[in-house]
């Protein structure tokens, strides 16, 4: 997505820095760039978009499991951002509302090509009074046990994609994009609990099909002495 969405950036709009891919500044920067946007300055949207696309089109991934309706939903995410820029009143960061708006094009995309009807936000959250650690493997790693750490990310993957929506994209916003607990609550529009209680939820079911994995690895490998 570039600036070719609007008008060639305006000669007395503010002065924006450049910001690499993927660095996000503080939210006073977001401030001064959708101030620039409102006043016309095409090149500050640019900014905004080089800031967030590329972790937007990572949840977008993740929820859709498709890179061509997650590259849509992500340029729709930014259209209706663009359209609707007037309206950002500042009273939630502007990441946050962002992220939101992406995430919700991601969830529609499932809704009307794969026929999920229960992709919504507000479903009843899962229960759950404890976190189950999710644990990671360590960086040195053989040649076999790189093997066996790419069948392990598969295996995630596939199950991952296994969750429902609702629960799926609360462990990416928080296991896999390292949101806190309060910011995915903002973008989800849930309360801490219910963010809590749906990464609960959704680390149990992955750690269980990760025991099954190595419950049969394991297996094999006795069978093999």
């Amino acid at each position: 997505m570039t600036c070719a969405l609007m008008d060639s950036p305006s000669d007395t709009g503010a002065a924006v820095r450049p910001y690499p891919d993927g660095v996000l500044d503080d939210d006073h920067d977001d401030i001064v760039l959708v101030q620039a946007c409102k006043n016309g300055d095409a090149a500050a949207f640019e900014q905004l978009v080089k800031r967030y696309d590329r972790r937007l089109l990572r949840i977008a991934m993740h929820v859709t499991h498709n890179l061509e309706d997650a590259q849509d939903a992500v340029q729709e995410a930014f259209l209706k951002v663009f359209r609707r820029l007037t309206q950002f009143q500042g009273n939630s960061k502007f990441s946050t509302w962002l992220t939101r708006i992406a995430i919700n094009e991601s969830l529609m995309k499932l809704r009307k090509l794969h026929s999920i009807k229960e992709v919504s936000l507000d479903a009843e959250p899962y229960g759950g009074e404890s976190e189950p650690a999710f644990e990671t493997m360590g960086s040195m790693l053989n040649p076999e046990e790189i093997y066996r750490k790419s069948e392990i990310q598969n295996l995630l993957r596939g199950a991952l994609q296994e969750l429902l929506p609702a629960i799926r994209v609360v462990f990416v916003l928080r296991d896999v994009e390292g949101f806190s607990t309060e910011e995915t609550a903002d973008v989800l529009e849930l309360t801490e609990s219910a963010v809590k209680a749906r990464l609960w939820r959704a680390r149990l079911e992955l750690r269980e099909r990760l025991s099954k994995y190595f419950a049969a690895q394991r297996s094999r490998a006795r069978v093999a002495q």
